[in-house]
C-alpha cells in the first residue's frame, strides 16, 4: 500500500498541529516533542533520561490532552508492587465476587517517573503491556486500549538506590532522548509567564485519529536500498570493537517504523537515508551494551552510533527514492 499525496499532506499538517499544541506548555523543545509523537504514532515507547524539573510530566500530560486521551503518572519507588502498576483483583464480600481494580497502565499515556527506582520485579510488570498492549492479572488478559504510550524517566546523576533497567526492557523503548534545560530565551518566557502559563491544552485529535495516523505511517514507501542501509547499520553495531552486545532485530524494526513516521511527518511519502541518520542515535544508542574497558576509556553509545554512521555508506538519495 502506497499513501497518496493528500494523505501525506494531512498527516504532516496534523503532526505539526500536535507539536505546536504541546509546545505551548513545553517551550523551546520542538525536536524532542517531535520525537515523542514519532514514538506514539510508531506504536512505541519513550525513555527520557533527564534531570528533575525539566518538564517531563508536563510533556506527557500535554500529549494526553492533545489526543483527547487519558494520562496517568506512577512515581516509582523501591516499595512499589507490580499490582500497583497493573491493578489488582479484590474480593467483594457483599456480592461474593471478585472485582478487578484497574491500575495506572489503563490509560493512553503512562508517565513512569524514575522507573529505575523500582525493584526489577515491579519494572517487569510493564514488559507485557509495552510489547502487547495488554496486562494479565490472575489469569485474565485485559487490553489497555489504543493508542498506548509509556513515557519513562530516569535521573542520570543520582544512582544510589536505583535498579538498572534490564536490556530486555530497554529494548522495548522505541526512542531514548532527553529534554534538557531550556535555552536562555525560553527560560525568560517561562519566567515571564510563571504565574499565568497554561497548564492545559485543547485537544487536537482523538485517539482514533492517532490510530489512523499510524495506519498511514505504515504505508510509507521504503526502498530496498534503504532497508539494506538500515540492516548494514545494525550489523555494524554488532561488529564494533567497543560493543559487547549490538542492536537486536527489534531495534532494526523500531528504526524502520520510526523512519517511516518521521518521513511522512516531514511531508514525504517515502523514507530517505537522511531520515534513518536523523533517528539512528535516539533509536539505537540505548540498545547497545558497551565493553567495560571501552566505557572506562570514556566511550559512549552515542559516539559508537555516530562512528557507525560515518563508516556505513548510505545509498544515494536519487537511488533510494
Amino acid at each position: 500500500m502506497t499513501i497518496t499525496a493528500e494523505q501525506t499532506d494531512r498527516f504532516r499538517d496534523t503532526f505539526a498541529q500536535l507539536v505546536d499544541n504541546v509546545e505551548q506548555v513545553v517551550l523551546g523543545k520542538r525536536h524532542v516533542i517531535e520525537l515523542a509523537f514519532t514514538a506514539m504514532i510508531s506504536e512505541g515507547h519513550l525513555l527520557l533520561e533527564d534531570f528533575p524539573g525539566t518538564g517531563k510530566t508536563s510533556l506527557a500530560r500535554a500529549m494526553g490532552q492533545s489526543v483527547n486521551g487519558t494520562s496517568t503518572r506512577i512515581q516509582f519507588t523501591p516499595d512499589l508492587l507490580p499490582g500497583d502498576v497493573t491493578g489488582i483483583t479484590v474480593y467483594d464480600q457483599r456480592r461474593g465476587e471478585f472485582d478487578f481494580h484497574q491500575g495506572p497502565v489503563f490509560a493512553n499515556i503512562l508517565l513512569a517517573d524514575e522507573i529505575n527506582r523500582a525493584s526489577p520485579k515491579t519494572q517487569s510488570a510493564l514488559l507485557e503491556v509495552m510489547e502487547e498492549g495488554q496486562v494479565t492479572v490472575d489469569g485474565i488478559t485485559r487490553p489497555v486500549g489504543v493508542p498506548f504510550l509509556v513515557v519513562a524517566t530516569q535521573n542520570p546523576v543520582e544512582q544510589a538506590g536505583t535498579y538498572r533497567l534490564p536490556e530486555a526492557q530497554l529494548d522495548r523503548f522505541l526512542l531514548k532522548t532527553s529534554l534538557g534545560y531550556p535555552d536562555h530565551a525560553s527560560t525568560v518566557r517561562i519566567l515571564e509567564g510563571s504565574g499565568t502559563a497554561r497548564r492545559e491544552v485543547d485537544p487536537v485529535v482523538t485517539p482514533q485519529d492517532v490510530v489512523a495516523l499510524a495506519d498511514v505511517a505504515r504505508g510509507v514507501y521504503l526502498n530496498p536500498l534503504v532497508l539494506d542501509y538500515i540492516a548494514r547499520i545494525v550489523e555494524a553495531t554488532r561488529l564494533a570493537a567497543e560493543v559487547r552486545l549490538g542492536v537486536s532485530v527489534r531495534g532494526a524494526i523500531a528504526l524502520t517504523k520510526a523512519a517511516k513516521t518521521w518521513a511522512v511527518a516531514h511531508g514525504r511519502g517515502y523514507v530517505t537515508p537522511d531520515d534513518v541518520k536523523a533517528l539512528a542515535e535516539p533509536v539505537l544508542a540505548h540498545r547497545l551494551i558497551l565493553d567495560p574497558e571501552a566505557e572506562f576509556d570514556g566511550v559512549t553509545a552515542n559516539a559508537v552510533i555516530g562512528q557507525v554512521l560515518l563508516d556505513t555508506m548510505p545509498p544515494s538519495q536519487r537511488d533510494a527514492v
